[in-house]
């Protein structure tokens, strides 16, 4: 496993837009800030040519645009590290024109971004074997003020940080709009987390939820993640063989998926051998939090099928499209704790 420099003082930060632009309000607004934020902190910016674009489906511009400026980017001297401007939805279709062969040879640096940029993050650790950072997008950090989750995100690229723990609370209705573009997290909801126990099969709260796991930490959403199975960029199998004596930790969030379709989608990843030589999962909260489907909900969907593999599942973690989102280094070795409500994940 590779790990990029980090950022240094003023350093310059890059931004590209492989999956959505910031095209539209709140987001451009919001970009805008970030980079008069960064700019002060004495931060160089350079932006890749879609970062204002809203020209694709799902996507900023076409996929082989936003495939070569991702490639250019990664590959090119011009930032030190790169901070995708938003998700989207039809990312995996710019996979055909990212050249993984350049950027496996290039020298590594850290690319951080969520949700469908899990088509970038996960690939870079699994395919190329360079460590990525799971968290936030460039708009996020227009917020007034920093929520301790971005700051905390900000300081995995310059190194300051290296441990990270679960947050006060979450927030279930965003206040963020077009008419206040830098409003902090509306947290609301108070956070608790549950643990399958693999020697009793019980999923408990409160000062029963205890768990204790270490190994080589991959995922992103599940939402892409199902997408590449089977496809030529799937190699986790090979993967999880090369760090079998580490044994892999997951972590799993769901955006657009209910509870059937998070079922579906874990099915498909444990069939196509994805979970070999698995220590434990950490799993969001997902976006249809609550849902019930004919006796199915968030939980059982998960440990149904994720049972077999008598580890720890860690559930309704600060992953994920609810904020906040603990930021997490795709490839770090990593060291997670639960103690009640009490999480904290150690990198390395």
């Amino acid at each position: 496993m590779r790990y990029p420099k980090y950022l240094e003082k003023n350093g310059t930060i890059g931004f590209v837009a492989p999956s959505f632009g910031c095209a539209i309000e709140p987001y451009r607004t919001a970009f805008d800030h970030a980079q008069e934020k960064w700019s002060r902190m004495g931060y160089h910016l350079q932006l890749g040519p879609n970062c204002y674009k809203g020209e694709g489906i799902g996507i900023s511009s076409t996929p082989k645009n936003c495939g070569d400026e991702l490639t250019q980017s990664y590959c090119g001297m011009e930032n030190d590290v790169i901070i995708s401007c938003g998700g989207g939805e039809l990312m995996c279709e710019t996979l055909d024109y990212v050249d993984f062969d350049k950027i496996k040879e290039a020298e590594p640096k850290w690319y951080m971004g969520y949700s469908d940029n899990t088509n970038f993050t996960f690939l870079l650790t699994t395919l190329c074997d360079v460590a990525s950072v799971y968290g936030p997008c460039a708009a996020t950090f227009g917020m007034e003020p920093w929520h301790q989750s971005v700051a905390d995100a900000f300081g995995i690229l310059t190194g300051e940080v290296t441990q990270v723990k679960g947050y006060d609370g979450w927030e279930k209705e965003s206040l963020k709009d077009a008419e206040h573009p830098l409003v902090p997290y509306h947290i609301t909801e108070k956070r608790v987390l549950k643990v399958y126990h693999p020697e009793t099969g019980e999923l408990t709260e409160g000062e029963a939820a205890k768990a204790h796991i270490s190994g080589r930490l991959i995922g992103g959403c599940l939402d892409c993640l199902d997408m590449l199975v089977g496809t030529k960029y799937d190699r986790v199998a090979e993967f999880a063989e090369r760090y079998k004596e580490e044994g892999i930790l997951w972590f799993l969030e769901a955006c657009d998926l209910n509870v059937m379709s998070i079922r579906r989608a874990i099915w498909q990843l444990d069939r196509a051998g994805w979970f070999s030589h698995v220590k434990g999962f950490l799993i969001g909260r997902p976006l249809c939090f609550g849902q019930e489907l004919m006796g199915l909900d968030q939980y059982s969907a998960v440990t149904e099928i994720l049972k077999q593999y008598n580890v720890p599942i860690i559930m309704d973690a600060d992953v994920g499209h609810f904020a906040p989102m603990m930021p997490l280094i795709c490839g770090s070795l990593a060291e997670i704790s639960v103690e009640g409500n009490d999480i904290t994940v150690k990198m390395e």
